[in-house]
């Protein structure tokens, strides 16, 4: 078996190996070769370095090898890893076609070391790829699909009530929000602190729930707002003659695009008219763009949309 008489050190070398052999800084597997071939070149048997050295013999040849055709760059380990991916237009489209169909593994949704798995590349050409072109299977959108033939029509009259109002015309936007839980702490709240957020008792007393109205002003901004014990037709038909309080005297007609309450086509009692009421006529699709699931909307489809006038009190 060779022996380390075979390996010939200059000063310069021998000098740079010590001081590599005692370094505590450098990389450990740097710090090894180094005192394998100072002690090769001691000639240290094979035996007695495997011994010390916790090592096998062709580790040894290995880097005595190296050593000799490229002396103390040859101690240095290269790793030239995974050859860059490029992104050809064929890359692309073989990465968009398989992200739109569903993972074969029975799972939701693709992630990038999935796909990537699945496509034999690598996660960032995959990342490059969904990022470029706007892609998150992750994410999750909703959209209410409507049976009525005339839908783009009547959302084009909603539209243009926005975009372009009728003349002596006051556009409002109606909306609710129903079944308002109006909670309250029954713990005292712990104010802010050095080193501590503001903290919360986990228990809380229910106070019933409150319906909120809104109203927005599509020519000016603003919102007119009020809460309610009920959600009936009566409390509607009250916000809406506050509504239309707000307005000035000229104002002839009165558009509402608005989502509307079940309550508001429930049976029950009349509203009755005020003494001082005068005819208001509401916009003949009122209900269009109400929010879906609502059983008013099905409801009123079945009725064919047909314009409604209240008489409201200014």
């Amino acid at each position: 078996m060779a022996t380390g008489s075979e390996i010939f050190l200059t000063q310069q070398q021998h000098s740079e190996l010590s001081s590599i052999a005692q370094s505590r800084t450098l990389p450990a597997g740097y710090v090894f070769r180094a005192k394998l071939i100072l002690m090769l070149a001691e000639g240290v048997s094979f035996s007695t370095i495997k011994q010390q050295l916790q090592t096998t013999a062709p580790t040894i040849i290995r880097w005595k090898q190296r050593f000799r055709q490229s002396g103390l760059e040859g101690l240095d380990t290269y790793h030239p890893g995974q050859k860059p991916s490029v992104l050809t237009p064929a890359l692309r489209a073989r990465i968009l076609s398989a992200t739109r169909r569903k993972p074969g593994d029975g799972s939701t949704l693709w992630s990038c070391r999935k796909l990537a798995s699945a496509l034999d590349v690598s996660k960032d050409a995959v990342h490059r790829v969904w990022q470029e072109a706007g892609l998150k299977p992750h994410r999750l959108e909703r959209y209410m699909a409507s049976d009525d033939p005339e839908f783009e029509v009547k959302a084009a009259d909603i539209i243009g009530l926005y975009l372009n109002p009728p003349q002596h015309a006051a556009v409002f936007c109606i909306d609710e929000k129903t079944a308002i839980q109006a909670l309250d702490r029954l713990d005292p709240v712990l104010p802010l602190s050095p080193g501590r957020a503001e903290r919360h008792g986990f228990e809380y007393y229910r106070h019933g729930t409150l319906s909120l109205y809104a109203a927005l002003n599509t020519a000016t901004g603003r919102v007119h707002g009020k809460t309610a014990a009920r959600h009936t037709r009566r409390e509607f038909v009250a916000f809406l003659r506050e509504v239309l309080s707000l307005m000035s005297a000229s104002a002839t007609d009165s558009h509402h695009p608005r989502q509307s309450l079940r309550a508001q086509n429930s049976s029950g009692p009349p509203v009755p008219p005020t003494t001082s009421a005068s005819p208001v006529s509401l916009h003949a699709h009122l209900l269009l763009l109400a929010q879906p699931g609502r059983d008013l909307v099905r409801q009123d489809r079945t009725r064919g949309y047909r314009p409604r006038h209240f008489h409201l009190g200014l």
